[in-house]
Protein backbone atom coordinates (compact mmCIF):
# COMPACT_ATOMS: atom_id res chain seq x y z
CA UNK A 1 0.00 0.00 0.00
CA UNK A 2 1.22 3.61 -1.13
CA UNK A 3 2.04 5.62 2.20
CA UNK A 4 0.68 8.40 -0.02
CA UNK A 5 -2.73 10.09 1.33
CA UNK A 6 -5.22 8.51 -0.69
CA UNK A 7 -7.16 11.11 -3.33
CA UNK A 8 -9.51 8.96 -4.48
CA UNK A 9 -12.58 11.14 -3.45
CA UNK A 10 -15.45 9.92 -0.81
CA UNK A 11 -18.80 9.11 -1.76
CA UNK A 12 -20.60 12.83 -1.21
CA UNK A 13 -17.27 14.32 -1.11
CA UNK A 14 -18.29 18.29 -0.91
CA UNK A 15 -16.48 20.57 -3.70
CA UNK A 16 -14.75 23.43 -1.84
CA UNK A 17 -14.17 26.32 -3.65
CA UNK A 18 -14.20 29.89 -2.85
CA UNK A 19 -18.05 29.68 -1.34
CA UNK A 20 -16.46 26.96 0.82
CA UNK A 21 -13.40 29.55 1.97
CA UNK A 22 -15.91 32.27 2.80
CA UNK A 23 -18.12 30.37 5.03
CA UNK A 24 -15.26 28.31 6.77
CA UNK A 25 -13.30 31.85 6.77
CA UNK A 26 -15.94 33.29 9.24
CA UNK A 27 -16.05 30.11 11.26
CA UNK A 28 -12.05 30.95 11.96
CA UNK A 29 -12.59 33.85 12.34
CA UNK A 30 -14.67 33.07 15.64
CA UNK A 31 -11.93 30.83 16.67
CA UNK A 32 -9.55 33.71 16.28
CA UNK A 33 -11.44 35.87 18.49
CA UNK A 34 -11.75 33.26 21.15
CA UNK A 35 -7.93 32.40 21.04
CA UNK A 36 -7.44 35.93 21.50
CA UNK A 37 -9.67 35.90 24.87
CA UNK A 38 -8.00 32.59 26.22
CA UNK A 39 -4.41 33.65 25.79
CA UNK A 40 -5.18 37.68 26.88
CA UNK A 41 -4.34 36.39 30.66
CA UNK A 42 -1.15 34.84 29.65
CA UNK A 43 0.46 38.45 28.65
CA UNK A 44 -1.83 40.08 31.99
CA UNK A 45 -0.66 37.52 34.48
CA UNK A 46 1.89 39.82 36.34
CA UNK A 47 -0.97 42.49 36.37
CA UNK A 48 -3.58 40.03 37.11
CA UNK A 49 -1.54 38.95 40.57
CA UNK A 50 -1.59 42.23 41.70
CA UNK A 51 -4.77 43.61 40.78
CA UNK A 52 -6.40 41.01 42.74
CA UNK A 53 -3.62 40.69 45.37
CA UNK A 54 -3.16 36.40 45.19
CA UNK A 55 -0.35 34.46 45.27
CA UNK A 56 0.65 31.61 42.86
CA UNK A 57 -1.35 29.03 43.31
CA UNK A 58 -4.72 31.32 43.66
CA UNK A 59 -3.39 32.82 39.75
CA UNK A 60 -3.24 29.57 38.21
CA UNK A 61 -6.47 29.06 39.21
CA UNK A 62 -7.69 31.28 36.67
CA UNK A 63 -6.46 29.49 33.52
CA UNK A 64 -7.08 25.49 35.43
CA UNK A 65 -10.29 26.71 36.01
CA UNK A 66 -10.94 28.27 32.39
CA UNK A 67 -8.95 24.81 30.99
CA UNK A 68 -11.41 22.55 33.56
CA UNK A 69 -14.45 24.06 31.87
CA UNK A 70 -12.73 23.65 28.22
CA UNK A 71 -11.95 20.16 28.57
CA UNK A 72 -15.05 19.28 30.42
CA UNK A 73 -17.34 20.64 27.74
CA UNK A 74 -15.27 19.07 24.78
CA UNK A 75 -17.74 16.09 24.60
CA UNK A 76 -20.77 17.87 25.50
CA UNK A 77 -19.99 20.06 22.49
CA UNK A 78 -18.77 17.13 20.14
CA UNK A 79 -22.59 15.79 20.78
CA UNK A 80 -24.19 19.32 20.16
CA UNK A 81 -22.28 19.80 16.59
CA UNK A 82 -23.11 16.04 15.52
CA UNK A 83 -26.63 17.11 16.90
CA UNK A 84 -27.01 20.98 16.56
CA UNK A 85 -24.67 21.60 13.50
CA UNK A 86 -22.05 24.02 13.43
CA UNK A 87 -23.89 27.54 13.15
CA UNK A 88 -26.18 27.15 16.90
CA UNK A 89 -22.81 26.19 18.70
CA UNK A 90 -20.70 28.39 17.02
CA UNK A 91 -23.76 31.49 17.81
CA UNK A 92 -24.03 30.07 21.74
CA UNK A 93 -19.99 30.02 22.15
CA UNK A 94 -19.87 33.58 20.81
CA UNK A 95 -22.47 34.75 23.23
CA UNK A 96 -20.81 33.05 26.54
CA UNK A 97 -16.93 34.15 25.66
CA UNK A 98 -17.76 37.23 24.62
CA UNK A 99 -19.72 37.88 28.26
CA UNK A 100 -16.78 36.06 30.01
CA UNK A 101 -14.48 38.77 28.65
CA UNK A 102 -16.56 41.83 29.03
CA UNK A 103 -17.10 40.17 32.72
CA UNK A 104 -13.53 40.12 33.31
CA UNK A 105 -12.79 43.36 32.18
CA UNK A 106 -15.49 44.69 35.34
CA UNK A 107 -14.83 42.01 37.92
CA UNK A 108 -14.17 44.02 41.20
CA UNK A 109 -13.13 40.81 42.87
CA UNK A 110 -10.77 37.59 42.52
CA UNK A 111 -14.51 35.31 42.45
CA UNK A 112 -16.22 37.46 40.16
CA UNK A 113 -13.31 37.37 37.97
CA UNK A 114 -13.12 33.47 38.19
CA UNK A 115 -16.94 33.33 37.14
CA UNK A 116 -15.94 35.47 34.21
CA UNK A 117 -13.32 32.88 33.02
CA UNK A 118 -15.56 29.59 33.19
CA UNK A 119 -18.05 31.36 31.15
CA UNK A 120 -15.40 32.17 28.85
CA UNK A 121 -13.93 28.56 28.81
CA UNK A 122 -17.09 27.43 28.07
CA UNK A 123 -17.66 29.73 25.29
CA UNK A 124 -14.19 29.04 23.92
CA UNK A 125 -14.70 24.93 24.30
CA UNK A 126 -17.49 25.70 21.60
CA UNK A 127 -15.24 26.88 18.97
CA UNK A 128 -12.55 24.60 17.73
CA UNK A 129 -14.31 21.54 17.22
CA UNK A 130 -17.05 23.70 15.33
CA UNK A 131 -14.28 25.07 13.06
CA UNK A 132 -13.03 21.70 12.45
CA UNK A 133 -16.84 20.01 11.85
CA UNK A 134 -17.46 23.44 9.39
CA UNK A 135 -14.42 21.89 6.97
CA UNK A 136 -15.17 18.53 6.99
CA UNK A 137 -18.70 19.62 5.63
CA UNK A 138 -17.44 22.20 3.29
CA UNK A 139 -13.82 20.79 2.09
CA UNK A 140 -12.52 17.19 0.32
CA UNK A 141 -11.75 15.06 2.93
CA UNK A 142 -8.22 15.03 1.44
CA UNK A 143 -7.93 18.48 2.50
CA UNK A 144 -8.64 17.31 6.30
CA UNK A 145 -4.58 17.54 7.41
CA UNK A 146 -4.21 20.94 5.75
CA UNK A 147 -7.82 22.50 6.71
CA UNK A 148 -7.24 21.74 10.57
CA UNK A 149 -3.45 22.99 10.54
CA UNK A 150 -4.57 26.38 8.56
CA UNK A 151 -7.26 26.39 11.28
CA UNK A 152 -4.78 26.17 14.14
CA UNK A 153 -2.54 28.83 12.23
CA UNK A 154 -5.27 31.42 12.48
CA UNK A 155 -6.17 30.92 16.42
CA UNK A 156 -2.21 31.04 16.90
CA UNK A 157 -2.61 34.67 14.89
CA UNK A 158 -4.80 35.26 17.73
CA UNK A 159 -2.61 34.53 20.50
CA UNK A 160 0.18 36.66 18.52
CA UNK A 161 -2.69 39.94 19.14
CA UNK A 162 -2.40 38.86 22.41
CA UNK A 163 1.11 39.00 23.37
CA UNK A 164 1.42 42.08 20.71
CA UNK A 165 -1.53 44.01 21.37
CA UNK A 166 -2.95 43.12 24.45
CA UNK A 167 -0.39 43.38 26.58
CA UNK A 168 0.56 47.13 25.40
CA UNK A 169 -2.65 47.87 25.78
CA UNK A 170 -2.57 46.83 29.36
CA UNK A 171 0.26 49.28 30.51
CA UNK A 172 -1.55 51.96 28.19
CA UNK A 173 -4.97 52.41 28.94
CA UNK A 174 -5.44 49.77 31.54
CA UNK A 175 -6.91 46.80 32.73
CA UNK A 176 -10.66 47.70 32.37
CA UNK A 177 -10.60 49.34 29.22
CA UNK A 178 -8.25 46.69 27.61
CA UNK A 179 -10.34 43.96 28.56
CA UNK A 180 -13.54 45.65 27.59
CA UNK A 181 -12.95 47.20 24.08
CA UNK A 182 -11.48 43.74 23.46
CA UNK A 183 -14.87 42.18 23.98
CA UNK A 184 -15.88 44.27 20.78
CA UNK A 185 -14.10 42.32 18.80
CA UNK A 186 -17.23 39.38 20.08
CA UNK A 187 -19.67 41.14 19.19
CA UNK A 188 -18.18 41.39 15.80
CA UNK A 189 -18.25 37.92 15.07
CA UNK A 190 -21.32 36.56 16.42
CA UNK A 191 -23.02 39.61 14.35
CA UNK A 192 -21.09 37.50 10.92
CA UNK A 193 -22.17 34.09 11.97
CA UNK A 194 -25.69 35.42 12.44
CA UNK A 195 -25.66 37.07 9.01
CA UNK A 196 -23.08 34.45 6.64
CA UNK A 197 -22.35 31.14 7.84
CA UNK A 198 -23.97 27.85 6.82
CA UNK A 199 -23.58 24.36 8.16
CA UNK A 200 -23.36 22.63 5.12
CA UNK A 201 -23.11 23.53 0.71
CA UNK A 202 -26.78 23.03 -0.95
CA UNK A 203 -26.49 19.33 -1.93
CA UNK A 204 -24.84 18.26 0.90
CA UNK A 205 -26.64 18.06 3.50
CA UNK A 206 -26.04 15.17 5.98
CA UNK A 207 -28.46 12.25 6.36
CA UNK A 208 -30.86 12.07 9.18
CA UNK A 209 -30.01 10.40 12.29
CA UNK A 210 -32.17 8.64 14.57
CA UNK A 211 -31.35 10.90 18.05
CA UNK A 212 -32.70 8.89 21.11
CA UNK A 213 -31.65 10.70 24.25
CA UNK A 214 -29.18 9.47 26.46
CA UNK A 215 -29.06 6.18 24.53
CA UNK A 216 -27.92 8.12 21.46
CA UNK A 217 -25.04 9.90 23.86
CA UNK A 218 -23.79 6.91 25.06
CA UNK A 219 -23.71 5.44 21.54
CA UNK A 220 -22.22 7.94 19.98
CA UNK A 221 -19.07 8.01 23.23
CA UNK A 222 -18.68 4.21 22.78
CA UNK A 223 -18.60 4.29 19.73
CA UNK A 224 -15.82 7.01 19.33
CA UNK A 225 -13.81 5.73 22.16
CA UNK A 226 -13.65 2.26 20.81
CA UNK A 227 -11.49 2.99 17.65
CA UNK A 228 -8.11 2.84 18.55
CA UNK A 229 -7.80 5.85 16.07
CA UNK A 230 -9.64 8.21 18.74
CA UNK A 231 -7.57 7.45 21.95
CA UNK A 232 -4.20 7.44 19.76
CA UNK A 233 -5.42 11.13 19.17
CA UNK A 234 -6.24 12.07 22.06
CA UNK A 235 -2.94 10.81 23.50
CA UNK A 236 -0.81 12.67 20.58
CA UNK A 237 -3.17 15.46 21.61
CA UNK A 238 -2.24 15.26 25.63
CA UNK A 239 1.65 14.75 25.27
CA UNK A 240 2.09 17.23 22.35
CA UNK A 241 0.32 20.46 23.13
CA UNK A 242 0.47 21.21 26.95
CA UNK A 243 3.93 22.19 27.17
CA UNK A 244 3.13 25.54 25.09
CA UNK A 245 0.01 26.23 26.57
CA UNK A 246 1.24 26.77 29.95
CA UNK A 247 4.09 28.49 28.45
CA UNK A 248 1.85 30.63 26.85
CA UNK A 249 -1.00 30.69 28.84
CA UNK A 250 0.29 31.60 32.13
CA UNK A 251 3.71 30.63 33.02
CA UNK A 252 6.05 31.62 30.41
CA UNK A 253 6.14 35.91 31.18
CA UNK A 254 6.02 35.03 34.68
CA UNK A 255 8.91 32.46 34.15
CA UNK A 256 10.96 34.81 31.40
CA UNK A 257 10.83 37.82 33.73
CA UNK A 258 11.43 36.47 37.57
CA UNK A 259 13.38 33.86 36.85
CA UNK A 260 15.58 35.01 34.03
CA UNK A 261 15.77 38.34 34.82
CA UNK A 262 14.51 39.53 31.27
CA UNK A 263 12.41 42.77 30.88
CA UNK A 264 8.60 42.33 30.03
CA UNK A 265 9.11 43.55 26.66
CA UNK A 266 12.03 41.01 25.79
CA UNK A 267 9.87 38.31 27.46
CA UNK A 268 7.45 39.45 25.14
CA UNK A 269 9.20 39.01 21.93
CA UNK A 270 10.05 35.60 23.01
CA UNK A 271 6.54 34.52 23.62
CA UNK A 272 5.75 36.13 20.20
CA UNK A 273 8.61 33.79 18.93
CA UNK A 274 6.43 30.90 20.05
CA UNK A 275 3.60 31.97 18.64
CA UNK A 276 5.62 32.98 14.84
CA UNK A 277 7.17 29.37 15.26
CA UNK A 278 4.06 27.97 15.22
CA UNK A 279 2.28 29.76 12.43
CA UNK A 280 5.36 28.49 10.24
CA UNK A 281 5.66 25.09 11.60
CA UNK A 282 1.51 24.23 11.62
CA UNK A 283 2.09 25.45 7.17
CA UNK A 284 4.64 22.51 7.07
CA UNK A 285 3.22 19.95 8.85
CA UNK A 286 0.11 20.24 7.34
CA UNK A 287 1.81 19.75 3.79
CA UNK A 288 3.86 16.98 5.00
CA UNK A 289 0.84 15.00 6.29
CA UNK A 290 -1.27 15.68 3.58
CA UNK A 291 1.74 14.18 1.25
CA UNK A 292 2.30 11.40 3.37
CA UNK A 293 0.17 9.92 6.17
CA UNK A 294 2.99 8.28 7.68
CA UNK A 295 4.44 11.18 8.66
CA UNK A 296 1.88 11.30 11.65
CA UNK A 297 3.71 9.57 14.30
CA UNK A 298 7.54 10.57 13.54
CA UNK A 299 6.25 13.93 13.66
CA UNK A 300 4.63 13.72 16.67
CA UNK A 301 7.58 12.04 18.64
CA UNK A 302 9.88 14.03 17.28
CA UNK A 303 8.24 17.16 18.32
CA UNK A 304 8.23 15.38 21.81
CA UNK A 305 11.78 14.79 22.38
CA UNK A 306 12.77 18.28 20.91
CA UNK A 307 10.57 19.81 23.30
CA UNK A 308 11.67 17.68 26.45
CA UNK A 309 15.27 18.33 25.08
CA UNK A 310 14.96 21.91 24.81
CA UNK A 311 13.17 22.14 28.18
CA UNK A 312 15.04 20.25 29.95
CA UNK A 313 18.53 21.88 29.00
CA UNK A 314 16.48 24.90 30.05
CA UNK A 315 15.68 24.34 33.54
CA UNK A 316 19.19 22.07 34.10
CA UNK A 317 21.42 24.84 32.66
CA UNK A 318 24.23 25.63 34.47
CA UNK A 319 24.23 29.17 36.70
CA UNK A 320 20.91 31.11 37.70
CA UNK A 321 19.99 32.07 34.11
CA UNK A 322 19.60 30.61 30.75
CA UNK A 323 21.49 32.25 28.11
CA UNK A 324 19.29 33.99 25.33
CA UNK A 325 20.77 31.78 22.47
CA UNK A 326 18.82 29.01 24.45
CA UNK A 327 15.47 30.61 25.45
CA UNK A 328 15.38 31.58 21.89
CA UNK A 329 15.66 27.91 21.04
CA UNK A 330 13.69 26.57 23.48
CA UNK A 331 10.69 29.26 22.11
CA UNK A 332 11.34 28.16 18.77
CA UNK A 333 10.52 24.58 19.77
CA UNK A 334 7.75 25.08 21.54
CA UNK A 335 6.30 26.08 18.02
CA UNK A 336 5.96 23.22 16.52
CA UNK A 337 3.79 21.59 19.85
CA UNK A 338 0.47 23.21 18.53
CA UNK A 339 0.75 22.22 14.75
CA UNK A 340 1.99 18.83 16.36
CA UNK A 341 -1.09 18.31 18.58
CA UNK A 342 -3.26 18.95 15.48
CA UNK A 343 -1.87 15.29 14.23
CA UNK A 344 -4.42 13.99 16.99
CA UNK A 345 -6.87 14.77 14.89
CA UNK A 346 -5.88 13.48 11.88
CA UNK A 347 -5.63 9.90 13.29
CA UNK A 348 -9.33 10.35 14.52
CA UNK A 349 -10.85 11.95 11.68
CA UNK A 350 -10.13 8.76 9.12
CA UNK A 351 -11.62 6.06 12.22
CA UNK A 352 -15.06 7.61 12.11
CA UNK A 353 -17.34 8.78 10.07
CA UNK A 354 -19.22 11.84 9.43
CA UNK A 355 -21.89 11.54 12.05
CA UNK A 356 -19.59 11.14 14.43
CA UNK A 357 -16.67 13.40 13.52
CA UNK A 358 -17.95 16.10 16.17
CA UNK A 359 -18.32 13.58 18.96
CA UNK A 360 -14.51 12.26 18.09
CA UNK A 361 -12.62 15.64 18.02
CA UNK A 362 -14.41 16.02 21.36
CA UNK A 363 -12.29 13.30 23.26
CA UNK A 364 -9.52 14.13 21.00
CA UNK A 365 -9.24 18.01 21.99
CA UNK A 366 -10.06 16.81 25.52
CA UNK A 367 -6.32 15.34 26.10
CA UNK A 368 -4.26 18.47 25.31
CA UNK A 369 -6.21 20.50 27.34
CA UNK A 370 -6.20 17.63 30.49
CA UNK A 371 -2.59 17.97 30.01
CA UNK A 372 -2.48 21.53 30.25
CA UNK A 373 -4.76 21.75 33.36
CA UNK A 374 -3.15 19.64 35.47
CA UNK A 375 0.40 20.97 34.99
CA UNK A 376 -0.73 24.34 35.45
CA UNK A 377 -1.88 23.48 38.64
CA UNK A 378 1.45 21.37 39.10
CA UNK A 379 3.53 24.52 38.63
CA UNK A 380 1.57 26.68 40.56
CA UNK A 381 1.90 24.63 43.68
CA UNK A 382 5.17 23.85 43.19
CA UNK A 383 6.30 27.54 42.88
CA UNK A 384 4.54 28.42 46.10
CA UNK A 385 5.82 25.02 48.06
CA UNK A 386 9.54 25.65 46.39
CA UNK A 387 9.86 29.30 47.28
CA UNK A 388 9.44 30.28 43.15
CA UNK A 389 12.12 27.56 42.50
CA UNK A 390 10.98 27.39 38.24
CA UNK A 391 13.65 24.54 38.03
CA UNK A 392 11.71 22.35 40.33
CA UNK A 393 7.79 23.06 39.13
CA UNK A 394 8.97 23.08 35.18
CA UNK A 395 10.10 19.63 35.93
CA UNK A 396 6.78 18.63 36.37
CA UNK A 397 6.03 18.82 32.46
CA UNK A 398 8.36 15.94 32.00
CA UNK A 399 6.10 13.28 34.09
CA UNK A 400 2.92 13.73 31.79
CA UNK A 401 5.05 13.25 28.43
CA UNK A 402 6.44 10.59 29.56
CA UNK A 403 3.02 9.25 30.10
CA UNK A 404 1.70 10.16 26.69
CA UNK A 405 4.77 8.75 25.01
CA UNK A 406 3.96 5.04 26.32
CA UNK A 407 0.16 5.19 25.44
CA UNK A 408 1.35 6.53 22.10
CA UNK A 409 3.45 3.65 21.45
CA UNK A 410 1.11 1.24 23.06
CA UNK A 411 -1.65 2.62 20.57
CA UNK A 412 -0.27 3.31 17.03
CA UNK A 413 0.49 -0.10 15.48
CA UNK A 414 -3.47 -0.74 16.60
CA UNK A 415 -4.89 2.14 15.12
CA UNK A 416 -2.95 1.36 12.28
CA UNK A 417 -3.81 -1.47 11.53
CA UNK A 418 -7.27 -0.43 11.65
CA UNK A 419 -7.33 2.58 9.56
CA UNK A 420 -6.29 0.43 6.84
CA UNK A 421 -9.14 -1.93 7.16
CA UNK A 422 -11.56 1.59 7.29
CA UNK A 423 -9.33 2.74 4.12
CA UNK A 424 -9.83 -0.21 1.64
CA UNK A 425 -13.76 -0.81 2.94
CA UNK A 426 -13.93 3.26 1.38
CA UNK A 427 -12.50 2.47 -1.71
CA UNK A 428 -14.55 -0.46 -2.24
CA UNK A 429 -17.84 2.01 -1.57
CA UNK A 430 -16.76 4.79 -3.94
CA UNK A 431 -16.07 2.02 -6.60
CA UNK A 432 -19.64 1.09 -6.36
CA UNK A 433 -21.34 4.38 -5.59
CA UNK A 434 -23.75 4.33 -8.11
CA UNK A 435 -23.17 7.06 -11.47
Amino acid sequence: MSSAAPTLPLPGDPPGGRRAAAVWGVGVAVYFVAIIFRTSLGVAGLDAAERFDVNASALSTFSILQLLVYAGMQIPVGLMVDRLGTKKVLVLGAVLFTLGQLGFALSPSYGMALASRALLGCGDAMTFISVLRLGSRWFPARRGPMIGQVAALFGMAGNLVSTLFIARALHGIGWTATFAGSSLAGVVVLALVLLFLKDHPAGHEPPPAAHTGSAYVRRQIAESWREPGTRLGMWVHFTTQFPAMVFLLLWGMPFLVESQGLSRGTAGELLTLVVLSNMVVGLVYGQLIARRHTARAPLALGTVAMTATLWASTILYPGDRAPMWLLITLCAVLGACGPASMIGFDFARPANPPERQGTASGIVNMGGFVASMTTLLAVGILLDATGDNYSIAFASVFVLEALGVVQILRLHSRARHRERDHHVISRVEAVHVPV
